[in-house]
């Protein structure tokens, strides 16, 4: 008996070794790569360029009037308003990939200009938009007109709702808060244990559905009345998705309008990442251990990620961006800072909630309104077709696949994000004028149209 369970346990430890080999060829697949562009340029030059970029990087720089909320367990989260203002015309223009800075706004943040929109064209959504006086001068003046008409009428306003993603903060939608500057009311926050938001009791799990409650406390905190509009990024759409099965009602009665970018709205155990399948899944069974384990010597792991930063740096370029050779180095390595900022224990702690996300559901809940589904065609972490399944089951939404664009879309692709955006927010006005969505929304019909690309 002893024999054989001595001979069970020298086969266990083989396959556990072949198993772990499996996960660590797979993951130097990507090393390697990365590895071979970062040996072309001495290390010191390269920490003086990171170092250059971070002070000169305007990206992240923009600030409005900062609230908190307390989550159902105490957490505080943080989240940030900046207010519409009375335009008289359409805006300055401003380079996307580098917004032009001012002396300030008094919102707490250098001002910026708004970074003009592209018309994107009618088969995106099915808005003619006729009689523009210009593509983007005239689709700028026709949004402005219709939110300065909304601004002065005795309506509650409309509030844009910004969530972010997975190890990210409010920051990385800074071209979409430079275009709606001033123009909309719209509101930015962290989620728990992610950028200016409190720290989450450590070690607990945390389940998408808690975020959709944390969701619904920095709504009832800094939008208490008017239609929403909920724009939610990777994490940030099952936020949103997690908000309408355990709110219902609430969507029914304030939710306006949808964006999802880059998201899921289950199957995420499936995705390999771009790395061989076999590969995946002998990670997917060591991962949650392996995080377990970093968690524990956190600070070890914290100087370990800054001894390889080059390294670091290639790999979020890797699963950031579809074309990462295009990207402005600036907005690169700001990328890579938004990511290195959330410690090991959060990212543990976050990790095993994306497996059990299964929210195709309640989609249905959106059903009747106007939404925005977009994707990156190299999107490695959700990849389109997972938008894909969204846009099924939303056979009326805008359903858009960005060309040569990663995960994050936002960042690599700002104007036609930009663009689509505006449009869904035109739609959502045009739909709802000055009042909030019908407590019931209409069932929609028809089937999926082909996306729109570009």
């Amino acid at each position: 008996m002893g024999a054989q369970a001595a001979a069970s346990a020298r086969g266990g430890g083989a396959d556990w070794t072949r198993r772990v080999g499996i996960a660590g060829a797979a993951l130097g697949v990507v090393a390697a790569g990365v590895a071979v562009e970062r040996l072309t340029v001495h290390r010191s030059v390269r920490r003086k360029a990171r170092l250059a970029l971070d002070a000169a990087g305007p990206y992240g720089t923009l600030r409005g009037t900062p609230g908190r909320v307390r989550a159902e367990d105490g957490t505080e989260l943080y989240y940030e308003i900046d207010e519409p203002a009375d335009f008289q015309g359409p805006p300055a223009s401003a380079d996307a990939g580098a917004p032009a800075t001012g002396a300030g706004d008094g919102l707490g943040g250098p001002e910026v200009s708004p970074v003009p929109l592209p018309e994107a064209p009618p088969e995106a959504d099915g808005d003619t938009d006729e009689g523009a006086a210009g593509p983007v001068a005239g689709y700028w003046a026709r949004l402005r007109e219709l939110l300065r008409g909304r601004n002065r009428s005795e309506a509650a306003p409309l509030t844009v709702v910004f969530s972010h993603g997975y190890c990210l903060n409010q920051d990385v939608w800074h071209f979409q808060r430079a275009a709606l500057r001033g123009a909309v009311r719209c509101v930015y926050w962290d989620q728990r244990s992610h950028g200016r938001s409190a720290r989450a009791p450590a070690g607990e799990p945390v389940s998408i559905d808690l975020l959709g409650r944390d969701l619904k406390a920095v709504l009832d905190a800094a939008a208490p009345e008017g239609p929403v509009v909920l724009v939610g990024h990777s994490m940030g759409g099952m936020t949103v998705m997690a908000l309408a099965e355990q709110y219902p009602q609430y969507v029914a009665e304030r939710v306006a309008g949808v964006a999802l970018l880059g998201t899921s709205a289950g199957g995420l155990a499936e995705v390999t990442y771009g790395l061989p399948a076999a590969g995946v899944r002998a990670v997917r069974r060591v991962v949650p251990g392996v995080l377990r384990a970093l968690a524990g010597q956190s600070e070890l792991v914290e100087r370990g990620r800054r001894a390889t930063a080059d390294l670091f740096a290639g790999v979020v370029k890797r699963y950031s961006f579809g074309s990462p050779r295009e990207v402005d180095p600036g907005v690169a390595r700001f990328a890579e800072r938004l990511i290195e900022s959330v410690p090991v224990d959060v990212v543990a702690e976050f990790y095993p909630a994306f497996a059990e996300h299964e929210k195709a559901a309640a989609l249905a809940a959106f059903d009747g309104r106007p939404v925005l589904v977009l994707a990156g065609d190299r999107d490695l972490m959700t990849p389109s077709e997972h938008s894909e399944q969204i846009a099924a089951a939303l056979p009326d939404a805008a359903f858009v696949i960005l060309e040569a664009t990663g995960h994050l879309a936002m960042l690599e692709r700002p104007e036609p994000v930009n663009a689509h955006l505006a449009r869904l927010l035109t739609r959502t006005i045009r739909t709802h004028g000055s009042t909030a969505p019908p407590a019931s929304a209409p069932a929609s019909t028809g089937s999926v149209r082909r996306p729109f690309r570009r």
